[in-house]
């Protein structure tokens, strides 16, 4: 098939396939994609079942459930599997085992610590949330309900994060669809027994349980596998000289998660809050097209890191450009024919799965593209700054970008409902993409002037 192509197509194909470097980052991405896409394919069917099954205003009080448990979640998060990715892999990378198997043991006895924390809050604002959120609703106690997926996590962030770093994405893949599968099975069971907005819930909290208990499970049989049946005596001391730089790492990556989360991820409750349930059912009904764009181009995030921040250490900025412009033509391949699909057939897709009733949601799905679009392309726009010295860049960003949509939230939600938070979220992704690509390529330039004045490089 290559040998079809045009002359420079077919070099540039056969390039491509012969470096390395790609290679790898082709080959653990086709693990995640095949999982995220065939994740992705169950979602979106077990959302249209839930949406026909408890219709737009008990959807939208579904998507206040779920993410009133991940606010809380990610609030008391430090992203420890960036840490341990960091971490690890550079203590791996010169056979330091012990500081390695140190730096996993402590950022997963933290993550157990916080995971306690998060659930003792949402226990304790569960009641407000209920009041706030869903006026008018009788929950039964469906946030505290939920919730218990914070407490399943424990140390799962810590956990992918190390399967990652020894190469265990076929693991992950399979982790991520046995959740959906489970997920899926138990909302047909709902679907079919005509069961409510409980049933749904418990559906999901399964899914979120299964992957939680079984990528924590695989992590410490992965850590036992790699450093011996006593790696978590590992000494603390070991690590203890660059414990200033690793809590550093851990607050910034935890603010800008908070911000991103503040921002992006807590739209059903604002809209909840600000507008109604049936504006938040639309806006649900758009995002999970929108993860249809999102979820396949998502694994490259994490493969792609992981061969930056060896080529950052290394500084080998010639390979660094190089991943960045290749994957970003790969996330551009899927990304502009998979909107134009949506453009084009969006309303019929959304009259003939969720029901004309869903229809409103196609006018925020087109203002969430042009974000979505920008984002995809340049999905690498925050992760190349972390190993090159400067996590607190992406921190300060996300910070403006935060303040200016917060106010956006505040007086455009309550005016045009749903439509309104797909126009800020379009302007949030298009702003901070852009600021942090230029401030990344201005850095690469800078090391490289910087390399080319060192006698001998």
């Amino acid at each position: 098939m290559v040998d079809r192509l045009p002359t420079p197509l077919r070099q540039a194909a056969q390039r491509l396939v012969a470096n390395p470097l790609l290679q790898r980052v082709v080959r653990n991405t086709g693990y995640l994609f095949s999982a995220k896409t065939s994740s992705a394919a169950l979602s979106f069917f077990q959302s249209i079942l839930a949406a026909r099954l408890i219709g737009v205003v008990q959807l939208g009080l579904l998507g206040a459930i779920t993410q009133f448990a991940g606010l809380i979640n990610r609030l008391t998060s430090f992203r420890m599997g960036d840490l341990v990715m960091s971490y690890v892999g550079e203590y791996s990378a010169s056979d330091q085992d012990e500081h390695a198997a140190a730096v996993f043991r402590t950022a997963g006895l933290a993550e157990v610590a916080t995971s306690f924390l998060a659930y003792a809050l949402v226990l304790l604002l569960a009641p407000l949330a209920e009041r706030i959120l869903t006026p008018g609703h009788d929950m039964h106690g469906l946030f505290a309900l939920y919730g218990l997926t914070v407490l399943a996590n424990l140390m799962a962030e810590s956990s992918n994060g190390l399967l990652q770093i020894f190469d265990r994405y076929r693991l992950i893949a399979a982790i991520t669809i046995a959740q959906s599968l489970v997920t899926l099975a138990l909302i047909v069971a709902a679907f079919v027994t005509g069961g409510g907005l409980r049933a749904v819930v418990l559906a999901y909290l399964a899914g979120k349980v299964v992957w939680a208990v079984a990528i924590s499970g695989a992590a410490l049989w992965e850590a036992r596998r790699q450093w011996g049946p006593g790696w978590w005596r590992a000494r603390y001391s070991l690590i203890a000289p660059r414990r200033r730089e690793m809590v550093r790492f851990a607050l910034s990556t935890n603010i800008t998660a908070t911000l991103t989360l503040v921002t992006r991820d807590s739209e059903m409750l604002w809209l909840n809050a600000l507008a109604s349930p049936l504006q938040a059912g639309y806006y649900k009904v758009a995002l999970a097209f929108m993860n249809i764009l999102l979820i396949p181009v998502d694994p490259l995030i994490s493969t792609t890191y992981r061969e930056v921040a060896r080529e950052v250490g290394a500084r080998r900025w010639e390979n660094v450009r190089y991943l960045l412009r290749s994957g970003s033509l790969l996330s551009a391949i899927w990304t502009f024919p998979a909107s134009l699909g949506l453009v084009i057939l969006g309303p019929w897709i959304i009259d003939h799965t969720y029901g004309a009733t869903f229809g409103p949601a196609y006018a925020s799905l087109m203002v969430l593209i042009i974000g979505v679009a920008v984002v995809n392309v340049f999905y690498w726009n925050r992760n190349v700054l972390l190993p090159m010295g400067m996590p607190e860049y992406p921190t300060k960003v996300y910070l403006v970008g935060a303040v200016l949509r917060i106010g956006g939230i505040l007086w455009l939600v309550p005016i045009y409902g749903a439509i309104g938070m797909a126009a800020l979220l379009s302007a949030f992704f298009v702003g901070t993409a852009g600021t942090l690509v230029a401030k990344t390529l201005r850095e690469i330039r800078r090391a490289e002037a910087e390399l080319a004045l060192v006698p001998g490089d």
